[in-house]
């Protein structure tokens, strides 16, 4: 049967998601926990591969098996054998050619700011602390340009490998709670590194630096030196997924 995962860690510890010869990752530690579990060489597929230091709150996977473990009791038995930064949400039983990456969806990522005098200890491993006050109605001005398709190219990494920089934004807010703020933006794909970049130059936007108008000169140039730097890694977190 084919089982999918919903998978929430802190990516601080990890080199990423994706197995890599010279890192622990969150798949590796999945595989290795499920192979235990399940007495068979299990590998996992993941609908989003993030970077080293990023965060999840519903990461999904999925696996095969030949257990006859129930899917929905898998999660139980995995926490047990899966380190305290790793917690499987959910688990059940899906068709066999449910693809967590090729199906359609949409995604949501959040980027959270700490905008404060001083660092709060507390807070440095989900947030990047800014000193700089930051104007988040300008940050929001500029947020709305990037909602509807476009090409991102300006907001990809400039080593990515995509057929395509065209993608959807449904939505892209920008709020403010007390010394947080926090950039959430639901789309149907990301490019690489493009909610880092997003978030990046919304950071200029805030700072004066760039005005909200800005955006739409810089969706145009279709060039990665227009758009503003990729924020750091451990300021975002995937919010989750949800398939159509």
């Amino acid at each position: 049967m084919r089982v999918k995962l919903i998978v929430a860690y802190d990516g601080t510890n990890y080199s990423g998601w994706q197995v890599q010869p010279n890192g622990v990752t969150i798949e590796q530690k999945l595989n290795e926990a499920l192979s235990a579990l399940h007495g068979e060489d299990i590998r996992v597929t993941g609908a989003s591969r993030t970077d080293a230091g990023v965060h999840s709150l519903g990461n999904v996977c999925v696996f095969d098996t030949n257990t006859r473990m129930p899917a929905e009791k898998i999660s139980y038995a995995l926490n047990q054998r899966l380190p305290d930064d790793i917690v499987v949400q959910d688990s059940c039983e899906v068709e066999k050619n449910f693809h967590p990456r090729f199906s359609k969806s949409r995604k949501t990522y959040e980027y959270r700011i700490l905008n404060r005098k001083f660092r709060m200890p507390t807070r440095r491993l989900d947030t990047y602390f800014y000193y700089y006050p930051l104007d988040v109605e300008l940050m929001q001005e500029a947020a709305w340009h990037l909602v509807g398709e476009h090409d991102f190219k300006s907001f990809c990494a400039a080593n990515a490998q995509s057929q395509t920089s065209v993608r959807t934004i449904y939505s892209c807010t920008v709020t403010r709670e007390n010394d947080v703020i926090a950039i959430r933006v639901t789309g149907n794909g990301f490019l690489y590194n493009m909610v880092r970049i997003i978030a990046g130059t919304l950071i200029k936007v805030g700072a004066g630096e760039l005005a909200p108008s800005d955006m739409d000169r810089i969706l145009e140039a279709k060039d990665r030196s227009a758009a503003g730097p990729t924020a750091p890694a451990h300021g975002l977190t995937m919010i989750g997924l949800q398939y159509e």
